[in-house]
């Protein structure tokens, strides 16, 4: 981050690195300095390590929750596909962890970017939903891997970093502040503070009729509170602290209250219940790596494939290239234009990964907004990734202890990290309207959908009609343009497919 948005134990050092081009003298061994440049970018192997864990704890619900959305314990309850096959529960969270803990190191060595990759949300919904309908398992996870070939292919020619400095520095900070408003609102609905009402008008409302009204709620302000104020107190490590600290507090009101699952009880907790498993060790079910082909284009034709493809290719392109423009603004290390460090091998690795999540059946990996609770906590480098990494790979094996931190504390993290980023609005010049409504609609129209995708193409077809009309055409890149005219036909996806397939 950068002025009061800058992690306090980072900001001084930072800033004065920036200023003087000069890295503080490293206190660590020379191969790490070497690789990850750690004294360099202001920080320390403390302040990493304690990122990349913060970073997991805030990533871990994604072992839980891909095999809640694209798996299941049974054909009736599961995403059943064409064919009737469904992916099996526990084989799902195995691939999650290994894939995310595989890409996330390799990432980190790679890029050497503090973020963290697991699968898309977005992405394993879409295939949920919409894809397996038509094609089998095996075939849908093929599509992610021609997706992530096609994305790999863009970011090795150059492509991929063209459009990325082709977007406005304008539009660059609105996606960092509509992240951060997204990652807010997903705290706000993870902790059950925000809920749907069911109705058109208003379609949310505070906690159920408009009242805290379940202890994991209450819990969740609790946490918020205590994160806080560690870190306006600015306590090292106040996100690793606050998530310690209200997970112990939730165990005790867990043992105290014995609230269960929500599931089980409309009181009860989100995704895990904050209590000690009964086992911590398990074996993980690898069955599912390699479980992919290519036979969607003989099921449901060339035109229907590609249209496919094209649905996943933007959501996993723009998703993942918001993504890292807002963290990269939030910790720092983007330049006055809002390019960042290893730029071409972040968008490499990132396609490899959506790829590799095809592979091994878990869906596409890309990078993880949540990861921003780590770059919060003041992480700068690689080596936090590799951390973050290395926590998924053990979790294949004592996944038991992922359930320990409740959604409502996780979410708590997200909401304080949330703010900080929304605070670089301050950077945004609002006096030009050509400019102020494609900056405003990128901003709002993430959280309100639900997708950083919609946001960046909201505000791209935005701002070329807006400007070229406004009579600053000759200010738009043509790259833009081009993006801006691929948006469009993916807004238009749906009746698009209904006259391919009609």
């Amino acid at each position: 981050m950068s002025g009061s948005q800058q992690h306090p134990d980072t900001a001084t050092k930072s800033a004065a690195t920036a200023e003087t081009g000069e890295a503080q003298p490293p206190s660590h061994p020379a191969w790490i300095e070497r690789v990850f440049h750690v004294a360099k970018r202001g920080s320390t192997v403390g302040t990493e390590v304690r990122g990349g864990l913060v970073s997991f704890v805030a990533m871990a619900y994604i072992v839980i929750l891909n095999p809640l959305i694209i798996g299941g314990f049974s054909p009736d309850q599961a995403a059943v596909d064409v064919a009737g096959g469904f992916l099996p529960n526990n084989q799902v969270a195995a691939v999650t962890a290994l894939t995310a803990g595989v890409m996330t190191i390799l990432f980190g060595f790679v890029a050497n970017l503090p973020f963290g990759l697991a699968a898309g949300l977005g992405v394993n919904s879409f295939l949920a939903v919409s894809v397996v309908g038509e094609v089998t398992w095996p075939e849908a996870m093929g599509l992610v891997v021609i997706n992530g070939i096609v994305i790999t292919i863009l970011s090795l020619t150059g492509l991929r970093t063209m459009i990325f400095e082709s977007i406005p520095q304008q539009l660059k900070t609105a996606i960092t502040v509509g992240i951060g408003l997204f990652i807010a609102f997903i705290g706000f609905v993870d902790s059950g503070l925000v809920r749907s009402t069911g109705f058109n008008s208003p379609p949310v409302q505070l906690g159920e009729g408009g009242s805290v009204h379940t202890w994991p709620v209450v819990m969740f302000v609790v946490s918020l509170i205590i994160i806080a104020v560690l870190m306006a107190r600015k306590i090292k490590g106040a996100l690793l602290i606050g998530i310690v600290a209200s997970t112990i507090v939730a165990m005790i009101l867990e043992a105290v209250l014995h609230l269960g699952s929500s599931v089980d009880n409309p009181g009860g907790w989100g995704l895990s219940v904050p209590q000690l498993p009964s086992s911590l060790f398990s074996l993980p079910d690898l069955s599912l790596v390699g479980n992919f082909d290519f036979g969607a284009f003989g099921r449901i034709g060339y035109l229907s494939s590609i249209m496919l493809i094209f649905t996943l290719f933007f959501t996993s392109f723009f998703d993942a290239m918001g993504t890292m423009t807002g963290l990269a603004k939030a910790g720092g290390l983007a330049d006055e234009k809002g390019n960042f460090p290893r730029l071409k091998s972040a968008m490499v690795m990132e396609g490899v990964a959506v790829a590799a999540g095809g592979a091994t059946s878990g869906s596409a990996n890309t990078v993880f907004v949540d990861s921003a609770a780590g770059v919060g906590e003041g992480a700068r480098t690689g080596l936090a990734s590799v951390v973050t990494g290395a926590l998924f790979l053990l979790a294949m094996f004592f996944s038991p202890l992922t359930t320990i931190v409740p959604a409502e504390v996780a979410s708590a993290a997200l909401v304080a990290v949330g703010s900080l980023m929304v605070s670089q609005i301050k950077d945004i010049d609002w006096s030009e309207y050509s400019a102020a409504l494609p900056v405003f609609l990128t901003i709002t129209v993430m959280p309100l959908t639900y997708s950083i995708a919609n946001g960046i193409g909201v505000g791209f077809i935005s701002w070329v009609l807006v400007r070229s009309i406004s009579g600053k055409a000759r200010h738009i890149s043509p790259l833009l343009w081009i993006v801006s005219i691929g948006f469009a036909v993916y807004f238009a996806r749906g009746p698009l497919q209904a006259l391919i397939g009609g």
